[in-house]
């Protein structure tokens, strides 16, 4: 039997390159995203062992429905990829839009738990599964403008530690991954549409791909059930800590 991965976000980035990754491994992939005309493009490339579906994480209903949804061989879910999060904004605190942050919570933190929490008890009471939750090094390391995005991924890191605390004895694994700089739309999002900005950021490095991360996540699931890798950091090479800031004083 085909194992099930289910990955959030699987339209773009990270998502749509691991649910390739996946399937050419021979499992079987949940796709789920909000625009159903590309979900709909990477059912036709992926093949009969994708089954996608449409929903919002950002809405409980539209999560259970989704996942009431699922026929029965794409049950139980091995695999739970929260991978549905985006930045918006890069400006500080005091002039952020409001709704730019709303929306960041909803989706990095809320969507997260709306999955986790219809998945992880079936994980629980089968024995077996794995939640592999996608936070960022924002969680730990924080920069100018990255505020409610940075807090949101600081919250999957230490839901994650809190998780793998709650499933401990049961079989369950849990894992948080931790990007550095990495080349999708994330910053096209973030930066609303303005693709000058957007490519400023990756401007002259070697950054990360989607595919990168998709080739960590299937080395995780492809562990022994035995191993439980609780937390991953991955830059390229080209990037490093930079340590704490100083302002001078003006003359």
């Amino acid at each position: 039997m085909s194992k099930v991965i289910c990955i959030t976000g699987a339209t773009a980035g990270i998502g749509r390159a691991t649910a390739l990754r996946f399937i050419r491994e021979g499992w079987k992939v949940i796709a789920t995203g909000r625009r159903s005309d590309r979900l709909d493009e990477l059912a036709r490339e992926a093949g009969a062992n994708c089954f996608p579906i449409t929903m919002d994480v950002r809405d409980e209903n539209s999560v259970k429905a989704g996942f009431a949804a699922l026929p029965e061989a794409f049950k139980p879910i091995d695999v739970l990829l929260n991978n549905a999060g985006l930045a918006l904004g890069l400006g500080p605190s005091q002039e952020a839009d409001m709704a730019d942050w709303e929306q960041m919570i909803d989706t990095n933190i809320k969507g997260l738990l709306y999955c986790t929490r219809i998945v992880l008890p079936e994980m629980v009471k089968r024995g077996s599964g794995y939640i592999i939750n996608i936070g960022s090094i924002a969680g730990n390391h924080p920069y100018k403008g990255g505020n409610v995005y940075g807090a949101t991924k600081a919250f999957v890191a230490q839901l994650s530690k809190n998780l793998r605390c709650d499933v401990h004895g049961s079989g369950v694994r849990v894992t948080n991954v931790e990007p550095g700089m990495l080349k999708s739309e994330f910053s096209l999002v973030r930066f609303k549409g303005d693709a000058d900005k957007a490519d400023q950021v990756y401007e002259q490095s070697d950054y990360l791909t989607p595919e990168d991360l998709a080739d960590v996540i299937f080395s995780l699931a492809s562990l022994p059930e035995r191993v439980n890798v609780n937390h991953i950091q991955i830059m390229p090479t080209c990037q490093s800590d930079g340590g704490p800031i100083v302002a001078r004083k003006k003359n």
